[in-house]
Order: structure tokens, then sequence, then C-alpha cells
């Protein structure tokens, strides 16, 4: 399919102009009468060919005939309309050419062909109207443009609340959720539990001691302590579990769908899992140590007569992470009607 060069000056030179008419003579009236315009040329035969070059090329506007053999110029307009789409061909102008005053033209343009010429037809006044064609095809390709920076741009919006939200709900120093996001998930899970009489079980967890290692240690290594507590819990918990920072070094948990038999065994897996940690501490004079650590967890759980209120669930298992602390520390004890 030969190419025609570009001439500078003209508003659509570079643009590619497709010919597909089965006359060769036809195909170079053509040429020659928008060569001055600066346009690539690409030429088909037929339809087959036609849909070929389209593929190929991508051609900024078709000039095609409506009678030719095997696939006619209508329908190959409306396979190019069916396909207008970003995942097809794109907007593409088609002018359909026919030697025939009136036949095929209402049809040719039902099915989307964006203008209609009849055989022959005076070269300026197919100049001026390839001409209009081209700009709409240019205003076309800078709206689609648009649309596509207004939606990476909305994409990149979403993405940056998506990151904001995240951070509104996230501790910074242990990474899990904060105390404001876990109070919106206890209310939600609260009444969704008692709604569905399904169980629910909290436990508040506080490690052991924490002020002395902070004064033994340092605040830094305490908050190493707390990442490193964070992460085993979390590790111990399912994913629907949620696991948050409540204040200082008190962790939170919410377990939904869990009995208080099944509580139990989680909170035991966190206690044990907290009490094999081993630290390394490194000291200003180059000497370390190896520091562990045991926390106190509280458990209480639904359904319960007496727990009728999130607020009441959360008091109950406060009191029984005092009973743990008060019994020894390094224990869980579970609320108890």
């Amino acid at each position: 399919m030969p190419e025609g060069g570009r001439r500078a000056g003209s508003e659509g030179a570079g643009r590619t102009v497709l010919i597909v008419d089965d006359d060769p003579t036809h195909v170079q009236h053509v040429r020659e009468g928008l060569a001055p315009q600066g346009y690539r040329f690409r030429e088909a035969r037929d339809g087959a060919q036609a849909l070929s070059a389209i593929r190929e090329h991508r051609p900024d506007l078709i000039l095609m005939d409506v009678e030719m053999p095997g696939l006619g110029g209508v329908e190959v307009c409306r396979i190019v309309k069916a396909n207008a789409g970003e995942g097809g061909f794109g907007f593409i102008p088609v002018i359909l050419m026919t030697a025939r005053q009136a036949a095929g033209k209402v049809e040719g343009l039902e099915l989307g062909a964006d203008d209609y010429l009849v055989k022959p037809f005076d070269m300026l006044e197919l100049s001026a109207r390839v001409k209009s064609m081209l700009r709409l095809k240019a205003l076309q390709d800078a709206l689609i443009e648009k649309n596509r920076e207004l939606d990476r741009a909305n994409k990149e919006l979403a993405r940056k609340r998506e990151e904001l939200l995240t951070l509104s709900r996230t501790d910074p120093l242990t990474s899990l959720s904060n105390r404001r996001y876990f109070e919106e998930r206890l209310a939600e899970e609260f009444a969704r539990a008692r709604r569905y009489r399904s169980p629910l079980s909290l436990v508040m967890l506080d490690i052991d001691h924490f002020k002395r290692i902070n004064d033994t240690y340092g605040h830094p290594f305490g908050d190493e302590v707390l990442r490193a507590v964070a992460l085993v819990s979390r590790t111990r918990l399912r994913e629907v579990d949620l696991l948050a920072r409540y204040g200082g070094e008190e962790l939170i948990a919410l377990l939904p769908e869990t009995s208080p038999a099944d509580a139990l065994r989680a909170c035991e897996r966190v206690r044990e899992a907290i009490e094999s940690l081993r630290l390394d501490y490194r000291a200003s004079d180059g000497t370390s140590q190896k520091v562990s650590c045991t926390a106190s967890l509280g458990l209480a759980s639904l359904p319960s007569v007496p727990l009728q209120t999130a607020e009441d669930l959360l008091r109950a298992a406060d009191e029984c992470l005092y009973k743990a602390k008060e019994a020894g520390r390094n224990r869980v004890r579970q609320y108890e009607e």
C-alpha cells in the first residue's frame, strides 16, 4: 500500500487518510486532489483489505466506495462503527462514496457514516469535507485524551483519599488500627452480633511492667517492644480479627464470630507468643542482652445477659485485665456472668 508524503502548511498535514475503492483510476484522482494538504495516504481495494489497513495503520479518516467486490463499504462502515470504543478502532470518521444518487445513502448514514458523496464530485468539495471530518477527528481525539487525563486524575485522587483514610485509622508506631477506628468497628460489630445473635469476643491486652522497661532500657527500646508485641499478636489472630493500639502499652482486639472457648484459646496463643519474645538490647557501652516481656489479657464475650451495650463489653474485658494483673500477670482472665 503506497504512502503519500507530507507538505507543510496544512492543519491536516501528517494525518492518515485511507482510500478504499476497487477503481485504481478513482483512487489516483482522489490522491492527487488531496495531495496539496500534506496527508498521508493508505489504499485498499476491497472491504477485507480495508479492515486489515484499519487494524494496522489506524487512519484518521476513511474515504470508502459503497460498491466493492466481496465486503462492501456499508458493511465495513458498520464494522468500524460497531468497534469504535477504546478497545477497538476508536473513533474514525467515514465518508462513503457512490456513483448512484440515492442508493445506500440513508442506510450508510444510519449505520454511522459521517458523510456521503456522490461520484463524480468536485474536488474542492471533497477537500472541504475531508478537512471538516479531520477537525471532528481532532476534537474527538482531544476529548478522549482529556477524559483519559480526568480518569487518571480521579484514580489518583481516589488513591490519595484511600491513603489518607488509612492514615487516619492507623497508629503510626505499631501500624495497627488506632483507637478511634476500633471504636467505630466495635459499635458496628456489637450491633451486628446483637441483631443476628452471633458470638463476639473482645480482648484487652497490657504489657506487664512496661514502665520498668522504659525506665531501664529507654523509651526508644520501649517502642521496639511495643512494635514486636503488636506484630506477634497480629500473627496469632485471624485476618478477620481487628487488633488496635488502645493507648500507651495497651492493645485491644475484636474477634467476630468467636465463642468464649475459641477466644480463650486465641488469647493463650497471643500470651505464649509474647512470652517467647526475645529482643536484642544494645547498651551505649556496646554490650548487648536479650530482653523478654509478658502481657496480661482480659476477655469478655457475647452473648451475655449482663452485657447489653458495647461499653458493658469493654468494661467487662477491662475488669478481667485488672484481675489478670492482680493474679500475678502473664495470664488470661475471662469474664463470667
